[in-house]
């Protein structure tokens, strides 16, 4: 018999009815009403971008933390309240720098050729490219990406 019904708002689910067994199992199924819909608040906080992390590091940060003295005599809430500081700084630490944004293999070279291949493409839906000349600059601009990504 289920007593319990986990939501993350009070109030949002009710008439909740058990409706039988499910085949032979000893399963049964629930039948239940959402009350309210729920909308989700937009949330300000910046999305990272774990592409750029160092991971080696993060590891490294995290294994150095002598966790049996961090959470001895620690009641849950606490324990994670210090776990939670402990992520936090490691990921901050591992964060590469704002000059980083670009990947490692994209050089300046590169940029101009990925600028070429969009105005190609843009010349091309305005018909003052040919297609055959588009494709041309598409494949040499990948051929040269696959070439720095392969050298870095």
């Amino acid at each position: 018999m289920q007593d319990l019904v986990l939501t993350n708002k009070k109030g949002l689910v009710g008439n909740v009815k058990l409706k039988g067994s499910l085949g032979c199992s000893d399963h049964e199924m629930m039948e239940f009403k959402i009350l309210r819909a729920v909308r989700r608040a937009h949330s300000k906080l910046t999305t990272l971008d774990f592409r750029r992390t160092d991971f080696g590091l993060f590891r490294d940060l995290l294994g150095r933390v002598p966790w049996d003295k961090a959470l001895d005599g620690r009641g849950a809430q606490d324990s994670w309240f210090v776990f939670r500081d402990h992520l936090l700084q490691a990921q901050e630490q591992c964060k590469k720098s704002k000059s980083a944004r670009s990947p490692a293999w994209m050089s300046k070279e590169l940029l101009g050729k990925l600028k070429h291949k969009k105005e190609a493409y843009r010349g091309w839906k305005q018909g003052q490219v040919a297609w055959e000349e588009y494709r041309e600059i598409v494949w040499a601009t990948r051929e040269q990406i696959r070439k720095a990504k392969a050298l870095k």
